[in-house]
């Protein structure tokens, strides 16, 4: 017998976990509340420009060949990947940055020609995050966070002096040129903390950075999920848009329904890629599984204030992924984690797709978006969004040497407010919960309703954490969490 579940959003991790449920035999339907699918990874279309909304590196390539694996197929057969030469560039002032290039040992001769002997150092650090990044995201991502004992085997009982030390500290033993440093670091706030509060386990990502290279999607990150709802549709998932759930219907501490619209839909399971917080408040109080003061009390990663740029022109001096480090690294992150407000100065990143892309902008000109890290939960105003484009357009044009400003055809604007009314985000954040020691694996709000039997999770703000790899992942966990119900019924 089918059993029909229902899928609340249709991020990545809720479109992977609808295939993986469709691919069972079960009846699966998801429900989207905005206009069309994908969650933040959503794309816009503007006066002949494309702009990926949300998601914009694509690394772990493997993690997204495992999906596609679980259902015989490749990613060859929906998409097309291109490998960036370079990854990226980092800015710190003016004729003052670095490239780095599309392989490890290009890098390792960038780093040599920078701090002499750092060369054959980043070589061994690269092979302990090696090392990580097969304990971590070859095993250890792909298990359900229900219980401590999942994180003890051999091999991570040989690293366990890794989740009591930080990134921070291991880099700055082995490194001392700050602007090395600060590549090295940069790579975990993926994860959504400070290098300071990110165990030395999760140098796994700088093996994901440097060792797997930074790669594109041809037409951009929205060809995953054209390729997730193509799969999905091929196992007879359907899709519902602007569909607003209202409220979970519980009955004797089972979900039963959700009002979608006005209407009530019943189900066997249901199952939320929604913000989790968000989800709990749609259920009555006593049925929620975590307090307003547990929310409070967590470690968020960031909020972005984000422009999406049309150019009537292409742009010099620049690379598809750019980060600009001129400004002080850490007083910015202590604006975010320690003291939140808006950054004095504000590190920044920018994305020009249509470098590598060239449906991306109209012949000539360049698609372009911004983004700042901000503290979730600040204010948000319109006056404050048009103060910090003047601060980074005015960087963006010293640094790069070039003026720009004035062939700006258009931009849109996103920020915190945006987050929150689009995709029911707590406190406006981007990527979820930071991947702190006391918020990893057995720590993080879990797949399963603690309260309410038949009520699923998944996404950023449960296991594995932030960031497209992961809720992939997190889709997969959640779907054999729930079959597994099914086969002991």
């Amino acid at each position: 017998m089918k059993n029909k579940i229902t899928i609340i959003g249709s991020g990545f991790s809720a479109m992977a976990a609808s295939c993986y449920l469709a691919k069972s035999g079960h009846e699966v339907t998801v429900y989207e509340k905005n206009a069309s699918i994908g969650g933040r990874a959503r794309q816009m279309k503007k006066e002949g420009f494309t702009f990926d909304m949300g998601p914009s590196w694509y690394w772990m390539p493997d993690v997204f060949e495992r999906f596609f694996a679980d259902f015989g197929k490749e990613t060859t057969d929906y998409y097309e990947l291109i490998k960036l030469s370079p990854a990226y560039r980092v800015y710190y002032g003016i004729d003052d940055f670095i490239t780095i290039a599309d392989n490890l040992e290009e890098i390792i001769g960038t780093f040599e020609n920078i701090e002499k002997g750092s060369g054959i150092l980043l070589k061994n650090f690269m092979a302990e995050a090696k090392s990580n990044y097969d304990i971590a995201i070859k095993d250890l991502v792909y298990r359900p966070g229900v219980s401590a004992l999942e994180l003890i085997t051999p091999q991570t009982a040989m690293k366990v002096g890794q989740f009591f030390s930080n990134i921070s500290k291991d880099v700055r033993k082995k490194f001392k040129n700050k602007r090395l440093i600060q590549i090295l670091e940069f790579p975990v706030l993926f994860l959504g903390a400070k290098p300071s509060d990110t165990p030395s386990f999760y140098s796994f990502m700088n093996y994901a950075d440097f060792g797997l290279g930074t790669w594109h999607p041809k037409t951009g990150m929205f060809d995953v999920v054209r390729a997730m709802e193509s799969l999905a549709t091929e196992l007879g998932v359907k899709f519902e848009t602007n569909a607003n759930i209202e409220k979970i219907i519980v009955e004797n501490k089972v979900a039963k329904a959700i009002v979608v619209n006005g209407q009530t839909i019943h189900s066997d399971v249901i199952l939320s890629g929604a913000d989790y917080h968000h989800t709990e408040t749609l259920l009555d109080q006593e049925h929620r599984a975590y307090s307003e003061k547990y929310w409070d009390s967590r470690v968020f990663a960031p909020s972005s204030l984000l422009f999406y740029v049309g150019f009537n022109k292409k742009i010099d001096n620049i690379s598809h992924h750019a980060l600009f480090f001129d400004v002080d690294f850490y007083q910015h992150a202590k604006d975010i984690y320690d003291e939140p407000q808006w950054p004095k100065e504000p590190l920044f990143y920018a994305n020009f797709p249509s470098i590598t892309d060239e449906t991306a902008a109209p012949e000539g000109m360049e698609s372009a978006f911004f983004l700042v890290p901000l503290a979730p939960g600040i204010s948000d105003t319109e006056a404050l969004r048009e103060e910090y484009f003047d601060k980074i357009i005015e960087r963006f044009e010293s640094l790069t040497k070039q003026s720009v400003r004035n062939n700006i055809i258009f931009k849109e604007s996103f920020c915190k407010n945006d987050f929150v009314s689009e995709y029911n985000s707590y406190k406006g954040n981007a990527y979820g919960m930071a991947n702190t020691l006391l918020q990893t694996a057995f720590l993080r709000p879990k797949l399963k309703s603690k309260k309410v039997n038949n009520l699923y999770f998944t996404g950023q703000l449960t296991v594995p954490g932030p960031g497209v790899p992961p809720a992939l992942i997190s889709g997969k966990l959640v779907s054999e969490l729930i079959n597994k119900q099914f086969s002991e019924q």
